[in-house]
């Protein structure tokens, strides 16, 4: 048995031991700071450059978590009615501009294998090849169960190192894009203004692409997509596990030429104004049945004051995942339920105040002739969007007539059946607006302060 004065000179010789605590920071390094020590004491200078440094590496404990953005372009000037984000991808960073789509859950980028590159044009497809932190995932690893395989997908080899992921990625239209799986480093902007290298980013490599949505005159301008769902492999899932579980965007008048810039936001940033504090929230819902989409509950549709006469069923969600309203970056058109579509365009219909264009054009039920009218948005009705929480959206009508020849502008919603699909909240319906999607809240939030005004 150790006696008690034994005790406290073990005890004291312990604290007199060097300390090292170990932090990470962001660039996954490590640093030791010395808390004491045997040495003799530093110099008041030493001492003042220690807890200088030391304070500066404790206070990044205190500091908001960072966020990461990209710049967003509508796509109108090249035909398209998407809208782009510059994403910089591989090392040395390759510019390509891929769809923002919050209806879908695939990163990909068009892919090339090609060893002498001369025939194709810089910042048009990825080049694997050039890039010296392009990584296969392995068809092995857990990553590759997250994408959907080929039919005739190679059967995987656990022993071999070569032996690649293949995915093939569908949408609702039909159209493909498959190739490798893959991860890589992309190049984004933090909250400081730095530029972040974010490693091991989930993408797919297409180098087989086929379909309207990617390769007809909606994908024009663009080199693929970036999926902004619900899943595990989207880029807002994967950035959100690293920066807040939250992302935010303004698409702006798709209209200005040149089109202007705005940021699709990754993390908890406010975008500069106040903006979080203007902002309406309603609540997001999930379905089991398509859990990679955005679901708000809409309750009520009123033009120029007026609430229509549409039975609650019509927003609902079946027992079937059909039905319901989503919130879609990657659809231009807004479509509603076809009972409440009906009674829209029958409505605004009566109020408007412009003649009714004497041919409509293919594929809309309502144009009206704004020949010799300057500000045709004068004239036309207002329509307002109730949604759960409380939360009401209002549109300029910019937003829902859209000119589709000259002096020509039609109301740019669709008719959906709503037993076999979903009303949907379009690209043109968002714009001039603040869109929010706060994941961990499961809530959407919106505002028209902070993104140009249509």
């Amino acid at each position: 048995m150790k006696t008690f004065e034994e005790l406290r000179a073990e005890t004291k010789l312990k604290l007199e031991e060097t300390i090292v605590i170990t932090m990470k920071n962001l660039d996954d390094e490590f640093l030791k700071l010395p808390l004491l020590r045997k040495s003799p004491l530093p110099s008041p200078t030493q001492a003042l450059a220690l807890d200088t440094r030391r304070l500066h590496f404790l206070s990044l404990r205190r500091k908001p978590i960072p966020f990461v953005k990209s710049p967003v372009v509508s796509g109108a000037s090249s035909g398209s009615g998407q809208y782009f984000v510059d994403l910089r991808i591989g090392q040395p960073p390759q510019s390509l501009h891929l769809i923002a789509d919050t209806g879908s859950d695939l990163v990909w980028v068009k892919c090339s294998a090609c060893r002498n590159c001369s025939l194709h044009s810089p910042a048009t497809v990825f080049f694997p090849r050039h890039s010296s932190t392009f990584s296969p995932t392995h068809c092995y690893d857990p990553l590759c169960r997250l994408v959907p395989e080929p039919v005739r997908a190679p059967k995987c080899n656990h022993t071999r190192i070569h032996s690649t992921c293949h995915y093939e990625y569908a949408y609702a239209d039909g159209s493909l894009t498959s190739g490798l799986f893959a991860t890589e480093t992309t190049t984004l902007k933090t909250s400081s203004g730095r530029e972040a290298y974010l490693k091991s980013v989930a993408f797919g490599c297409g180098f087989r692409i086929s379909g309207q949505s990617v390769s007809g005159a909606s994908f024009n301008g663009a080199h693929g997509v970036m999926g902004l769902g619900r899943g595990p492999i989207s880029f807002a899932s994967q950035l959100g596990r690293r920066f807040g579980n939250k992302f935010s965007y303004c698409l702006m008048d798709y209209t200005l030429s040149p089109p202007p810039t705005s940021y699709l936001i990754i993390g908890d940033g406010d975008g500069g104004g106040g903006v979080r504090s203007k902002l309406l929230f309603t609540p997001l819902l999930t379905n089991p049945f398509s859990p990679t989409f955005y679901y708000i509950r809409l309750k009520s549709v009123s033009v120029n004051g007026g609430k229509l006469r549409i039975h609650p069923s019509v927003w609902e969600i079946d027992g079937s995942g059909n039905g319901g309203t989503v919130v879609d970056s990657g659809t231009t058109l807004a479509f509603l339920a076809d009972p409440a579509y009906r009674l829209v365009v029958a409505t605004v219909r009566r109020r408007i105040r412009l003649p009714i264009a004497a041919e409509m054009t293919p594929g809309f039920d309502l144009c009206v002739n704004v020949s010799g009218v300057s500000k045709p948005e004068k004239f036309m009705p207002r329509l307002k969007f109730e949604l759960a929480g409380g939360a009401v959206f209002v549109p300029p009508p910019r937003n829902y007539f859209i000119e589709t020849e000259e002096h020509v502008q039609c109301l740019a919603i669709q008719s959906v059946n709503p037993k076999v699909g979903f009303s949907v909240m379009g690209n043109l319906m968002q714009q001039g607006f603040v869109f929010e999607f706060d994941r961990d809240r499961s809530r959407l939030g919106f505002s028209r302060r902070g993104c140009a005004l249509p």
